[in-house]
């Protein structure tokens, strides 16, 4: 069985209409209160409906690990999904990616030339598959040695045709919109295998599913630190003060901040100057929400890189 940390858990302060979840109901209600980040809640709103529209479709992945081989596994540090472990449907996931990139367009958080190389990519035949194998590889292959091995799967995949040349595309924004892209199939993955994995002898700062790096973290009524991934949303502990990006833990080069009802900090390392936000489980009325909290932090985030950090 795997690691279901225990949180508090409160009445919604709005009750959801028919049909709306609980997720879009606090952020409307987010909305109600700080209107000065309407903007943002509306595209997260947007993101959400798109991608819970999608999961809907996304089977059960059929992984099962046997327990020695996972603990040799973690030892090594690898991570458990491989890519052929995803239940993904290539026509729903260009869709997931040029709906996505509609969404950002509307929302002014795309530019023009980079939203038609989207639109080009998502048309053409073979362009997007190697794309998102590069991406999730790049991650997922961690603790692995054999070269041969990391590409295999990728090798697997035809490369494009000068028919299908991948236009040029603003690194970081097509490394958001295949993260965003990718969520309804990894966080079905999640969902599923972290209810019947051990994931108890894990000791790194990325993620043991999917080896992505962690978004936000929880700290728990027992004071541990669960990191959030920021692919597919898997949870796994960690060292309550150490930093998950550079492995720093002198507490004399971390800085934290909170805000100011207390529900959220921010832990910013000196050595890398790195941040990750985490929801302060210890005196919560509701369990995260990943959807709203990393909305409702934005301020925090603000001040975080006012002071130097980055995410």
């Amino acid at each position: 069985m795997g690691y279901n940390p225990a949180v508090p858990i409160e009445r919604p302060t709005q009750r959801p209409g028919r049909g709306e979840s609980r997720e879009i109901a606090e952020l409307k209600r987010l909305r109600e209160d700080h209107p000065e980040i309407a903007s943002a809640i509306d595209l997260q709103i947007a993101l959400i409906d798109l991608q819970r529209r999608v999961q809907a479709r996304v089977p059960m992945p059929w992984v099962e690990a046997d327990p020695e081989w996972l603990k040799r596994q973690h030892a090594l540090g690898r991570p458990l999904l491989g890519f052929k472990d995803i239940p993904l449907d290539w026509t729903d996931l260009r869709l997931m990616f040029r709906q996505t990139a509609d969404i950002l367009r509307r929302f002014d958080t795309i530019a023009d030339p980079d939203y038609a190389a989207i639109q080009v990519i998502s048309r053409s035949g073979n362009a997007l598959e190697p794309l998102v194998i590069k991406w999730y590889e790049s991650a997922a292959c961690r603790g692995t040695t054999d070269a041969a091995s990391q590409h295999e799967e990728a090798a697997a995949v035809p490369g494009p045709s000068a028919s299908d040349a991948v236009p040029p595309v603003d690194p970081d924004t097509l490394e958001q919109l295949l993260l965003l892209s990718m969520k309804p199939f990894l966080e079905r993955c999640a969902e599923v295998v972290q209810q019947r994995t051990d994931f108890s002898t894990w000791t790194q700062a990325y993620c043991p599913l999917c080896g992505g790096e962690p978004e936000f973290s929880v700290i728990t009524p027992a004071a541990e630190r669960l990191l959030i991934c920021s692919r597919c949303a898997g949870r796994w502990r960690f060292h309550p003060l150490a930093c998950p990006f550079c492995g720093n833990t002198d507490r004399t080069q971390i800085t934290s901040f909170a805000s100011r009802d207390g529900r959220y900090r921010i832990y910013a390392c000196n050595v890398c100057m790195r941040y990750l936000k985490a929801y302060d489980g210890r005196s919560a009325t509701r369990p995260l929400m990943m959807a709203v909290d990393t909305v409702a932090t934005l301020p925090l985030d603000a001040a975080a890189m006012q002071r130097g950090y980055r995410g």
